[in-house]
């Protein structure tokens, strides 16, 4: 009996024993721990930092507002006699758009006209009488002064009549101006008044606000660190003569579209706002179908042109704490986070002015948990 048990765990044994080998083979890579390590090791995409060209767009929010916005005031008392104008229209240059009731200022005039005629009368009658006068003063008949008396009547009527000439010009501006006309061409804004609305010259409202747009002037404002760089892109010794340097700009519209006409940069206002550390600057648009208005909104967009500057994909980097990190291949493909500055945007690229040189390797993706330190099997971009 006990040899028949022998002999069975015998031939266990010799099983088992030719198992366990099938089992760890089954088990491990074959090459032991270091497969192992490989096939932890995190295969990522890398690139190589290199130089070229870039076009960097910045756009800026903006107020849009005409050539030229009047507002139109009454220069003298009374009622609202007439509106010749809608809202909305555009008229001409010269064109009637309200009188005030004209009657009292007409009365002026006429009044005026009439002291003005009756004191030229007067200069007639005193021209006369010196003329009357001068040969018999040659004739010695009657003594000079009396001339002289005759001269000093005539200058005063003269004098009358010019001051009598001066109140009918100032009567008749007044008259005038109880018709309100359109300094400029452009459009009608919103009239608040309507008939019969009393107005006075004194008044803080006025009656409407006329627009010349056949250009917009869109202003936006500059931070001193983007005016800087602004500055020391473009030559020239002064303002003026970098402005001319400067490209056209875009402009896009409240709703997402780009219009159609390119503007450029006119003035730049020649101080800071303290308040805000920004600098206001102009851009002209031509606006010939008179599709934008004043009071619309907008972003100028200014695009610059860099040459030879190393270009770094924004997939690429990692904000945190509002600085932009890269992950930097190392040596022995050890990786390490690395800060830089970033000087614009192009497309889908950074501009890089430090933190990096031409012929570093980065890496592109799947950088947002990469610890330092980490090795990596790296895999170059096509």
């Amino acid at each position: 009996m006990n040899s028949v048990l022998i002999k069975r765990f015998f031939r266990i044994s010799v099983v088992v024993g030719m198992c366990v080998p099938f089992l760890f083979s089954g088990c491990g890579s074959g090459n032991g721990g270091k497969d192992g390590e490989k096939k932890g090791t995190p295969v990522l995409p890398v690139m190589t930092v290199t130089r070229g060209d870039a076009t960097v767009s910045r756009e800026y929010s903006s107020l849009l507002e005409g050539k030229v916005n009047v507002e139109i005031r009454p220069q003298v008392d009374g009622t609202l006699q007439k509106i010749y104008v809608d809202e909305g229209a555009f008229v001409k240059a010269g064109q009637p758009l309200f009188t005030i009731d004209d009657r009292l200022y007409r009365e002026q005039y006429n009044s005026a006209l009439a002291s003005q005629h009756a004191a030229e009368a007067s200069l007639v009658v005193a021209t006369l009488n010196e003329e009357k006068l001068v040969p018999l003063v040659q004739n010695n008949v009657i003594s000079d002064i009396q001339l002289k008396t005759a001269k000093a009547n005539r200058q005063a009527a003269a004098a009358a009549a010019e001051q009598s000439r001066a109140a009918a010009r100032s009567a008749f501006v007044n008259l005038d101006y109880s018709t309100l006309k359109a300094p400029v061409s452009g459009y009608i804004g919103k009239i608040p008044l309507r008939l019969g609305s009393l107005v006075s010259k004194n008044q803080s409202n006025w009656l409407t606000l006329l627009s010349d747009v056949s250009e917009i002037y869109a202003y936006f404002s500059m931070s001193e660190i983007d005016f800087m760089r602004f500055r020391q892109q473009y030559e020239g010794g002064t303002v003026q003569e970098k402005l001319k340097r400067v490209a056209p700009v875009s402009l896009i519209m409240a709703d997402g579209s780009l219009f159609a006409q390119k503007g450029v940069i006119s003035t730049i206002s020649g101080q800071f706002d303290q308040a805000t550390g920004s600098v206001r600057i102009r851009a002209v648009f031509p606006n010939p179908g008179g599709l934008l208005r004043s009071g619309n909104t907008g972003k100028v967009v200014i695009e610059s042109l860099y040459h030879d500057v190393l270009l770094v994909p924004q997939a690429a980097t990692v904000e945190l704490q509002d600085k932009v990190f890269v992950v930097l291949l190392g040596n022995g493909n050890r990786v390490q986070k690395q800060v830089i500055m970033v000087a614009g945007k192009s497309g889908n690229n950074y501009i890089v002015s430090s933190g990096l040189k031409q012929g570093d390797i980065i890496v592109t993706a799947g950088t947002e948990k990469l610890p330092d330190g980490t090795v990596i099997k790296p895999v170059r971009r096509r």
